[in-house]
């Protein structure tokens, strides 16, 4: 890995390898953002608009990993875990179903639905966010 750093004992490799996994999510939050929620490209016109929709991705992808942090709190499991597609697709067939806003069983099985799609370890890729294993390189 290179770094900025002038000294290879100024900064511990455990720092440098939890930088690295921390720099990987906002990667991966910016790639649901723009491919998953559909922010590819903005309909707004003017400069303003576009800051406000922009905002409203981002609300939307904080929304969504409410969800996946309440399915993982159940599940005993970290949120990072739980497929960001995969409760997103829920959420969508979820809210198109007429509830009663305090009906907890249906909101419970949402969250033991998203909970059971757990994003795999796939061999040969660099996946941070799986195991520490990928990063012992660094």
């Amino acid at each position: 890995m290179i770094t900025t750093f002038l000294s290879q004992r100024e900064v511990p490799k455990q720092e440098i390898k939890n930088l690295y996994k921390n720099r990987w999510h906002v990667e991966l939050d910016f790639r649901n953002i723009k491919t998953t929620l559909g922010m590819e490209t903005l309909s707004c016109k003017t400069p303003e608009m576009a800051v406000k929709e922009i905002w409203v991705y981002f609300l939307a992808h904080n929304l969504i990993r409410i969800l996946m942090a309440e399915a993982a709190s159940l599940a005993d499991i970290v949120p990072r875990q739980l497929s960001f597609k995969h409760s997103l697709q829920l959420w969508q067939a979820y809210r198109q179903c007429p509830f009663d806003a305090s009906d907890r069983e249906s909101l419970l099985e949402l969250f033991h639905m998203i909970e059971e799609k757990v994003v795999g370890n796939r061999p040969g890729r660099i996946e941070p966010r799986n195991d520490d294993r990928s990063l012992t390189r660094y």
